[in-house]
């Protein structure tokens, strides 16, 4: 595709890798590699959002995160790569959503709020239906998110990851080069915290800077009298962000109208109000943003 080639070419960015062929790299190779630099050298910055294990609410604050961007004005991507359990759809109301194209491109759906989302759940013929695919179809599949989807300019791309260290924050992790780094997310019980600090170590074997932790479900708001209970404890995050040398971004209360909301697809509308929750993700997105920017000034 010449005109892809010569967009590269016309880049004024001396370091990017996408401007000449690496070596023992095919010319296919090359072109895909091409295809998503070419995308992602349109958004400012990238953000993988990561857990060391299932059910500590990752999807939800990787929605959150996505939202509360938007709110303050800027413009947000999300992209699901949970392949096997996608639930950013139904978070955000979307479930069903068309999604259109091209031939060689994908078109992200877009929330009422602005942001813009693409999910294997939005490509499955119902909620229902199983992806059993092995480590080489998910790759290429993350592949092809990266190369084909049509986010245009955008001032961040939040990257819902699958739990763990496995396939698919791998091949993300190395896709994506020059990712501004990741937000791991706990839950304050022990066990969940020392299954985090994996995510923390994989993240610094890629080279990943670890932009922060928040502590999910870091207690319970009672709905009749909004009293703080500390249902799983309290503390973990902060003390094992402390123990691992990176930043603690804060923590999100478990706040049963939160709950409803992410169980309606309405958690838009929740988090624009001035909820507990809502509260929450607004400083852990102001905290996120003077990391990543004062990070972005350094360099």
């Amino acid at each position: 595709m010449p005109e892809e080639k010569d967009a590269c070419e016309e880049c004024s960015s001396d370091s990017c890798s996408a401007k000449s062929m690496k070596d023992g790299e095919t010319s296919e190779q090359y072109r895909e590699r091409q295809e998503i630099s070419r995308r992602l050298c349109r958004i400012e910055h990238k953000i993988l959002v990561l857990s060391g294990k299932g059910g500590v609410g990752k999807s939800s604050v990787a929605a959150g995160l996505a939202l509360a961007l938007a709110k303050r004005g800027e413009r947000v991507g999300l992209l699901d790569i949970d392949l096997h359990g996608p639930s950013i759809p139904g978070l955000l109301g979307i479930e069903g959503a068309p999604v259109s194209g091209t031939d060689d491109s994908i078109h992200p759906v877009a929330t009422r709020e602005g942001v813009l989302v693409m999910s294997m759940g939005l490509l499955l013929r119902t909620p229902d239906d199983a992806v059993m695919w092995r480590g080489p179809l998910k790759y290429n599949m993350i592949k092809q998110f990266l190369g084909t989807v049509e986010w245009g300019d955008l001032d961040y791309l939040i990257v819902d990851s699958p739990p763990g260290t496995g396939d698919e924050p791998l091949s993300v992790g190395q896709l994506i080069p020059d990712a501004d780094g990741a937000v791991i997310v706990t839950t304050p019980q022990a066990v969940a915290v020392g299954n985090v600090r994996r995510s923390i170590s994989f993240a610094r074997q890629l080279n990943l800077p670890v932009l922060g932790v928040v502590e999910n479900m870091s207690g319970y708001v009672c709905p009749e009298c909004g009293v703080d209970v500390d249902l799983f404890g309290s503390g973990g995050g902060v003390d094992m962000a402390s123990d691992m040398g990176v930043p603690f971004l804060g923590r999100v209360p478990v706040d049963p109208a939160m709950v409803r909301a992410g169980d309606a697809g309405t958690l838009a509308s929740y988090l624009s109000g001035d909820a507990p929750g809502a509260r929450a993700f607004a400083d852990v997105v102001g905290r996120l943003i003077n990391i990543v920017e004062t990070a972005g000034a350094r360099t």
